[in-house]
């Protein structure tokens, strides 16, 4: 099986460089039947495919036979994958879709290779005893965020959509845990949350999701770097390959799936539950496209507006240049 597996993904890379698949941003692939002595991957609570991955060490089993060893590096948001990324520290990482947009318009040689989600990750989320109601409340008052990430992107298009900036409010740049544990202990006003901490305060501690918005969450995108695509091209496909297997693994083991996420992540199975049941949407399109592009081109302006990105032109080139759909188009199905 695992010589067939393989076949198969060297197969789909062979496809790859002679141009047979066709895409947006779309080439020939070197040619390589090299394998890297190592294969460094990012895992993150937000994203439960990895989880399955990580877990289930199918990229493990068909590497090792040529000597790969597989690396997991842990991403607590994906400014910590996009910090990885940057770094050379792994060769694919997790993100939301504006992160990897803002990484690559800041000089980060990133790919999309495929989505791993559309979730509803990110909403605005305040205390239990809390007496704000919207959005527009915030003026003035301190917001956590993790800059970088989803989370943040929604709190600034939240606010443009009632009139107001990240100056109308006091942001405090934590991270997603961090932030979670100042809201509960009353220290800012609210939070930009991140699931499954998100759902786990809602669910233990009682808090409230004020305003919530599944457009302005930006897809779960697997990113690679250029040079890793340039050099492995069928590494790559290897991986994405093993993603829509995880997707269908948890399609298939939905209780299992809960307590996988349950247990990596220190959540309950309840709160587990409610981050993949009900704000998780597996089942999707896996190739970066259209529909993807749509939503950034909206968050755009808004990343600009607020200085993480330096200018529009530079944010465009990097949409423009961002996706590149081959190796999901190119997927072997479970």
């Amino acid at each position: 099986m695992k010589r067939v597996l393989l076949g198969i993904a060297l197969a789909a890379a062979a496809l790859l460089t002679t141009g047979c698949v066709e895409g947006e941003n779309s080439g020939p692939a070197p040619a390589s039947g090299e394998f890297p002595a190592e294969l460094r991957l990012d895992y993150a609570y937000y994203n439960p495919a990895s989880l399955v991955l990580r877990e289930q060490q199918w990229l493990e089993q068909e590497l090792g036979a040529k000597g790969t060893k597989v690396t997991w590096v842990l991403s607590a948001g994906s400014n910590k994958a996009n910090e990885s990324l940057r770094a050379n520290a792994v060769d694919l990482g997790s993100t939301a879709g504006a992160a990897a947009l803002l990484a690559r318009a800041n000089a980060t040689p990133i790919k999309v290779v495929t989505l791993y989600s559309q979730p509803e990750w990110a909403a605005i989320v305040v205390g239990k005893t809390s007496t704000i109601t919207s959005v527009a409340q915030l003026k003035g008052r301190k917001v956590a965020a993790t800059k970088g990430t989803d989370p943040y992107f929604f709190l600034l298009q939240s606010l443009k959509e009632v009139g107001l900036t990240s100056k109308d409010v006091e942001v405090v740049n934590l991270q997603h845990a961090d932030g979670k544990a100042a809201l509960e202990r009353g220290d800012v006003d609210a939070w930009a949350g991140l699931d499954p901490i998100m759902a786990q305060t809602q669910v233990d501690s009682g808090s409230k999701l004020i305003y919530r918005n599944k457009a302005f969450n930006s897809y779960g995108t697997l990113n690679a770097r250029e040079d890793f695509l340039a050099k492995y091209p069928a590494v790559a496909q290897l991986v994405v390959n093993a993603y829509e297997k995880a997707k269908a693994w948890i399609a298939a083991n939905p209780d299992q799936a809960v307590e996988l996420l349950a247990r990596e992540s220190k959540v309950s199975p309840a709160v587990a539950r409610l981050v993949l049941t009900e704000r998780t949407t597996l089942d999707l399109d896996p190739v970066p496209g259209d529909a993807q592009r749509a939503v950034l081109q909206t968050i755009l302006p808004v990343l600009v507006a607020d200085g993480n990105i330096k200018s529009a032109q530079d944010g465009q080139a990097a949409l423009d240049s961002l996706f590149e759909p081959r190796f999901a188009q190119a997927r072997t199905k479970p």
